[in-house]
């Protein structure tokens, strides 16, 4: 979501998920782990879950943010399963892994994210967190998938009717949707939110959006 704030923002709480995005405008100062905190425009901020946060603007203009929420859960199902999870120390930053990791969700709200975008999402961001947490260790890699990623290139070679979505492709590959992202990759092909912003780029719509319109005429 996108907020503006002037003033007091909100008071001390917590939630469940991390929380992360970018501060748009003016100056957001809060309180996060005991230390007095500040992210001006053009910062990306990440807030660990249970950990009690609250937040005012720092100037008389007020700040304005983007903020994307996910639950630990996916980002330990896209790192191999459950275990610890890692941990960003400085919560304001303009760390470029995390920037470029969180853009995708939040460049278009209006835009809803398909199925297999969410969960690219989810993959970049959590190989971020990795990448800036020196201190987490990460799980052996998994091997290539190869005859996996042949197999979900032939079901959408064959073509399909609507939208395909990451539960398909795990019913195909028998991998797990994140599994099976990381194998794609590994393997040189172009993730689904790429092909959104260059689709966008090139024709003013996303790709979903013109078959839509193509469909009504």
């Amino acid at each position: 979501m996108e907020a503006f704030f002037s003033g007091h923002g909100f008071d001390p709480h917590r939630h469940d998920t991390y929380a992360m995005g970018f501060t748009l405008g003016g100056v957001q100062r809060f309180r996060y782990r005991g230390t007095a905190r500040l992210s001006a425009a053009g910062q990306v901020f990440v807030l660990h879950p249970d950990e009690v946060h609250d937040g005012r603007a720092g100037t008389a203009e007020g700040f304005r943010y983007n903020i994307l929420y996910i639950e630990p859960r996916l980002i330990q199902e896209a790192l191999g399963g459950p275990g610890s999870l890692p941990f960003v120390r400085d919560a304001v930053s303009r760390d470029a892994r995390l920037a470029t990791a969180i853009k995708p969700a939040l460049e278009d709200l209006t835009m809803i994210l398909e199925e297999l975008q969410r969960d690219e999402v989810v993959l970049g961001i959590a190989e971020a967190l990795c990448a800036v947490d020196g201190s987490f260790r990460r799980r052996s890699p998994s091997k290539i998938h190869r005859r996996a990623v042949h197999e979900a290139c032939d079901f959408l070679d064959r073509g399909t009717e609507g939208k395909v979505t990451s539960t398909e492709l795990e019913r195909v590959t028998g991998l797990s949707r994140f599994t099976l992202a990381r194998a794609a990759i590994t393997c040189g092909f172009a993730d689904q939110s790429h092909l959104t912003r260059s689709f966008k780029k090139a024709y003013g719509l996303t790709p979903g959006r013109w078959v839509t319109v193509t469909k009504r005429s």
